[in-house]
């Protein structure tokens, strides 16, 4: 009776770890105390081993020392898998280890519990996946490490024809990292440390020529390094930067306040108060402004402030980008610029001074109508990660953590199918 239930373990357990010949499960064995399975697997003496890197059948050379991997637990007892791994030496490329069904190289856990592992990770920070697995934070840190890996592997080389490019803070002080989008997919290619032309580089390094000259149209902010960068490593990029609209009306926003902020301290000093609490009225377009507001900020638009000037400036300035053709984009850009730099309004004058500059980028948006939206949309999930870390030290980390929350990355291990 006892042999029949240790032969019904091992063959329960040969069907959860789906082994199949040459492997088999030679015994198992229960420590209640511990609350610990330990399931021993070994292979057949006559077995056929193929080099991991060229696939041809090989001679046994030898074994590893025994090798324990974590596994699923079996009900509320931590199993645990022990096995030597069997080394061949291959004609061509000398002694490999071969690979095993249940695990991939260099990890210490099971393919099955590896994507249990990465399903409750992309759900908590470190800490809290590592508890709730009963793993290290450095083992929990290990496996998204080794996923992001496989799944960059995974995704190819194949560039999308629209990138955004963009700055991120990752931690305190003046820390930031360069992210690379694909707008197509939504998601993030690659995250540098700094924001500067080498850091575009490092994100672009691994691509061929061929691969970046697929790009069609980067979008991106008037970052100096950015432009230098788009313009050296994009075959063609001067042609494909599209500054991003939102960027631009952003600029165009901060104008619009600062005339703000300096006509109501003129006000004040004459003791008209106007513009006191009317801040966020001005960064509404027309269309946006809630109802509550409509009869206070009505009155104030219509008015003979140089703010309401400012305004009207900045609600112009958004009907460029629905131009019907490229060239009554640029009519409509000559005509708006006249009016801006003729406003007598400093602020204004002075981004009206910049869009001159980079016309040429901006009115690109014609041809390619992309913007940075994608990336700019992904600020909520990053200020989330940042604060489950308390800020990333480590710039490392972060690329991880970002890709791997972000990147839509492939990142579960395979697992064989159970033999049937």
């Amino acid at each position: 009776m006892r042999y029949r239930a240790r032969m019904r373990d091992k063959e329960l357990y040969r069907q959860l770890l789906g082994l199949s010949a040459p492997w088999l499960v030679a015994r198992v064995e229960l420590n209640v105390a511990q609350q610990q399975v330990h399931v021993y697997v070994e292979h057949q003496e006559q077995a056929a081993w193929r080099c991991p890197a060229c696939s041809v059948e090989s001679p046994l050379y030898d074994h590893e020392e025994e090798r324990v991997w974590r596994h699923l637990d079996s009900c509320q007892f931590r199993t645990m898998l022990h096995g030597r791994v069997p080394r061949i030496r291959c004609a061509a490329h000398g002694v490999r280890q071969v690979r095993v069904p249940w695990a991939e190289p260099r990890s210490r856990f099971t393919a099955l519990f590896e994507r249990l592992a990465i399903d409750v990770l992309l759900e908590t920070d470190v800490k809290a996946g590592a508890k709730l697995l009963g793993l290290s934070w450095d083992e929990a840190h290990g496996i998204k490490a080794r996923a992001v890996e496989r799944g960059l592997q995974r995704r190819g080389k194949d560039l999308p024809k629209s990138l955004g490019v963009d700055e991120k803070a990752i931690g305190h002080g003046h820390q930031y990292a360069t992210v690379l989008t694909d707008l197509e997919r939504k998601c993030v290619l690659d995250v540098a440390s700094g924001r500067s032309k080498a850091a575009l580089f490092e994100c672009l390094k691994d691509y061929r020529v061929s691969q970046l000259a697929q790009v069609q149209a980067v979008a991106m902010d008037m970052a100096k390094p950015y432009i230098a960068g788009i313009k050296e490593f994009i075959p063609g990029g001067a042609d494909k930067i599209v500054f991003d609209r939102y960027h631009i009306m952003a600029q165009v926003n901060a104008a619009v306040d600062q005339v703000r902020r300096q006509e109501q301290a003129q006000l004040r000093a004459q003791g008209d108060d106007r513009l006191t609490g009317s801040r966020f009225f001005w960064l509404y377009g027309a269309e946006n402004v809630p109802e509550r507001y409509e009869q206070d900020f009505g009155e104030l638009r219509k008015s003979k402030l140089k703010t309401a000037r400012a305004w009207a400036l900045k609600e112009s300035l958004r009907d460029l980008w629905n131009s019907p053709t490229l060239e009554a984009a640029k009519e409509y850009a000559k005509k708006w610029y006249y009016w801006a730099s003729h406003s007598r309004l400093e602020p204004i004058k002075q981004v009206a001074a910049m869009f001159k500059r980079h016309l040429p980028n901006i009115l690109t948006y014609l041809m390619h109508p992309i913007t940075n939206a994608a990336t700019e949309g992904l600020n909520s999930t990053l200020q989330l990660l940042k604060h489950r870390a308390r800020g990333f030290r480590n710039f490392v980390h972060f690329r991880i953590a970002v890709l791997f929350h972000c990147g839509k990355l492939d990142l579960h291990p395979t697992v064989h199918p159970i033999p049937g």
